[in-house]
């Protein structure tokens, strides 16, 4: 959270969101709430970066709960970073399990080329496909539900009324067309759509997790605990406490925890995380030390100019952190279109459906 004279910048951690229509309804609620000047929501980084007029602490509460009434989860502001540093095969458990239920539906679409027109029963079909369905699927009603309250849509919503129809005509014509086991059923393509959905979003996730790699590098370059001297003597304490005109201790090997000035000692500090510069730089009384930098084989005392948002560290991360949120233009035009496409697809299947019943194609058909 970065405050300046007239306005202040919050950071929110957004969770829920799934397609640049949840991007659209997420800044519409938050720039909806008085106060709010500017809202970008960033769908990669799952955060939220507000302008509001006057003091963030006030506004926070207000938008958090904006958040929560669009249909999401408000989190920390680095809850995504943190999760970032999750196993790659991180929630892959349940697209695994969709597969292992999908696959013997498909496998009869893969044997007609051979000659080979086998298709399992339909008790076996509902068997595999209903825990698909309404286990593994459960998220998407869930998030459509959310979306349908909120008085929008987007993909969850598309993804759940698709395969629900195709689910819940199988199960007529399977128990109520009188073609009974012979009937050709649709219980294969709600499983598989919604296999390959979830496998699209453990894939989108890993993307996820590798675009903030960046900032998860630089956020463990400042390290957690700092030695503080006062009168007392010498004591640790959490970085997040440190102020301008702290005196620290930084011992051998140690990174940096904050900009200072040497007052005593001499040393050799490897900067390259902030220069590059491979060879380390010799460091006396009175040189400067960039926080996150670390200390070679000399012991100094360091008095504190700058900590936490207002060190160079911060600042960096800061600007890495604006430049994944800023968007292009062409990801405007996206934003917008998106915002329409999901009443748009599901007026033209309405419409379909209604133009195939009228002219007396019979109700599969129209569905399908």
């Amino acid at each position: 959270m970065n405050t300046s004279t007239a306005t202040s910048t919050v950071d929110l951690g957004i969770g829920g969101m799934t397609c640049a229509s949840c991007v659209a309804r997420v800044e519409r609620a938050l720039t909806k709430v008085p106060g709010v000047q500017q809202a970008a929501v960033n769908l990669a980084t799952e955060s939220a970066r507000v302008t509001v007029a006057g003091s963030a602490d006030e506004l926070g509460p207000r938008l958090r709960r904006a958040v929560r009434d669009a249909g999401y989860e408000p989190r920390a502001a680095n809850a995504a970073i943190d999760a970032a540093s999750a196993s790659p095969w991180a929630g892959f458990a349940p697209v695994g399990l969709g597969l292992a239920l999908s696959a013997p539906l498909v496998l009869p679409m893969l044997l007609l080329p051979l000659g080979i027109g086998w298709m399992p029963p339909a008790w076996l079909q509902f068997a595999l496909a209903t825990p698909v369905q309404f286990g593994l699927g459960a998220r998407f009603y869930k998030a459509g539900w959310h979306a349908l309250k909120a008085g929008t849509g987007n993909m969850d919503l598309l993804v759940a009324l698709g395969t629900t129809a195709a689910w819940v005509l199988s199960m007529w014509l399977w128990l109520f067309s009188g073609h009974g086991a012979h009937a050709h059923l649709y219980f294969e393509s709600a499983a598989v759509v919604v296999t390959l959905v979830l496998l699209g979003k453990w894939l989108e996730s890993r993307a996820k997790r590798q675009t903030t790699a960046a900032i998860r590098a630089l956020h463990a370059l400042r390290p957690e605990v700092a030695h503080l001297i006062d009168f007392e003597g010498e004591k640790d304490i959490p970085v997040d406490e440190l102020r301008a005109g702290d005196r620290l201790a930084v011992r051998p090997g140690e990174r940096v925890p904050a900009d200072g000035t040497v007052l005593e000692g001499s040393t050799q500090v490897d900067e390259s995380m902030l220069t590059g510069e491979p060879l380390p730089v010799a460091k006396g009384v009175g040189s400067g030390l960039t926080g996150g930098s670390i200390n070679g084989e000399g012991r100094v005392l360091l008095q504190v100019t700058a900590a936490g948002s207002e060190s160079v560290l911060a600042h960096i991360i800061r600007l890495v952190e604006d430049a994944q949120a800023a968007k292009a233009p062409v990801q405007r035009l996206v934003d917008r279109v998106s915002s329409v496409f999901v009443p748009v697809v599901i007026g033209i299947a309405l419409l379909t459906f209604a133009g195939w019943w009228w002219m007396g194609a019979g109700l599969e058909t129209a569905i399908i």
